[in-house]
């Protein structure tokens, strides 16, 4: 076994607890899932990850998947690098957002307007105060497996009382926010149609994550997606759907063009700006004419929109757009993920994935479609093959409960190397 030497990280890591909380600036990065302290990473180049110690690592997390492309895509480098030379922020109109905002209005449908913000949660907030003024309704609907960012209510986890109201799930969430959520198990009908039945003219919107993919890949029926519209729409409510992780990613339209709806609103984020920090939330005019300086609903940010996402995002979106590029991702990752089934199976594991998106999770008898579908030691067990697959040099999020991407870097080679490391380091713990 090769030993991971990790002497600078650690020291890294300790200087950072004296200045940033838990030392670090997003909390899964702090490996408290895993145990142990976090790896410091100093440069990132295609389908790797440098450590400060030098280390390299085939790098599955790739940004939690922004970096479709890679790390430091030539042809989306080559454009950031020019930007560099014309302006960072200008607080002011610029010609580069209109471009994304048209190029991505040519291609989807459903983006009949378009507002460019700095974050998916900020996406996320800004949906739902839209989504309020235009029904005139406060209640908010999601679903328990579902995560929006850390906007105050959706921070929120289901309660006892009626119809699936929520209490908070952070401190500093007031009980009085929460109230005005409701939470819903993921694949379960009847709940549904319950909270719809006693509640469903309180809702001015239901918000989903149309592929569930921050409390593992809960993969819904669509069956299940299409009665939240059918529901939401019979009640007078609108649907938002959150491709913050699916948006781009397992299609150019996300899941909206893999399951064939219409959202009213939707949310991105991550690939959107070519890794840069980005987010979005955009759907039908009439609803987007809302928002300041058009209509009373305020939004702004002085980043918005900046040079630097903005062009790096058009670029990464061109190239996406070239022939094949997702089938040859989908392609690649079923193959690497049915080998990866095959390898992982001796210690417990399983694995699933839906395009360039997988997740690694301990064998279950049915699909986990459900929080209450998830194993209840997953980061347990996860932890042990974390740690082994890290002195290997295969590097995923440092959470059971997150998933894994594969990007157009990961080529065939990357994919057999990564495979024979996951093999010796499975050989290892059973």
């Amino acid at each position: 076994m090769r030993n991971l030497k990790n002497d600078i990280s650690n020291g890294l890591f300790q200087r950072s607890l004296q200045v940033a909380p838990g030392g670090v600036h997003s909390p899964v990065r702090a490996f408290k899932s895993v145990g142990g302290s976090p790896l410091f990473f100093e440069r990132g180049e295609g389908a790797y990850l440098f450590s400060v110690e030098g280390q390299r690592f085939i790098d599955f997390c790739q940004s939690f998947g922004p970096n479709i492309l890679g790390h430091r895509d030539p042809d989306v480098e080559k454009v950031l690098r020019e930007t560099v030379e014309l302006g960072w922020c200008f607080g002011a109109c610029e010609p580069y957002s209109l471009e994304l905002a048209e190029f991505i209005h040519l291609h989807l449908p459903w983006v009949e307007r378009i507002r460019f913000v700095c974050s998916g949660t900020e996406a996320v907030m800004s949906a739902l105060r839209v989504a309020r003024a235009a029904t005139n309704r406060t209640a908010i609907l999601k679903f328990d497996g579902c995560y929006h960012g850390h906007a105050d209510s959706m921070l929120v986890k289901a309660g006892s009382g009626l119809a699936g109201r929520a209490s908070s799930d952070s401190a500093g969430v007031p009980d009085f926010v929460a109230a005005h959520t409701f939470v819903c198990p993921l694949d379960d009908d009847e709940a549904l149609e319950r909270i719809f039945k006693t509640s469903g003219k309180e809702i001015a919107a239901v918000i989903i994550e149309p592929m569930p993919a921050n409390y593992g890949l809960l993969l819904q029926r669509p069956e299940f997606v299409q009665n939240v519209f059918d529901l939401a729409h019979a009640n007078g409510a609108l649907v938002i759907l959150d491709e913050v992780i699916s948006g781009f990613r397992v299609a150019f339209g996300g899941m909206a063009e893999r399951l064939g709806v219409t959202p009213d609103l939707v949310t991105y984020g991550k690939i959107l700006g070519g890794g840069l920090a980005v987010g979005a939330y955009a759907g039908r005019a009439d609803l987007l004419n809302l928002v300041a300086p058009a209509g009373s609903v305020y939004q702004a940010g002085t980043l918005s929109a900046n040079p630097l996402a903005m062009r790096t995002g058009l670029a990464t979106l061109r190239k996406l757009r070239g022939d094949g590029i997702y089938d040859l991702l989908e392609e690649r990752t079923n193959r690497f993920v049915l080998q990866l089934k095959e390898v992982l199976s001796p210690a417990g594991f399983d694995a699933i994935n839906l395009g360039s998106v997988f997740w690694i999770h301990p064998k279950a008898k049915k699909p986990v479609r459900n929080l209450t579908d998830l194993a209840a030691n997953l980061n347990v067990q996860y932890a042990k093959l974390f740690h082994q697959l890290l002195e290997k040099g295969v590097y995923l999020a440092p959470s059971g409960y997150e998933v894994g991407f594969v990007s157009l870097a990961h080529s065939d080679a990357v994919l057999e190397d990564a495979l024979e490391k996951i093999k010796e380091a499975v050989s290892e713990i059973v």
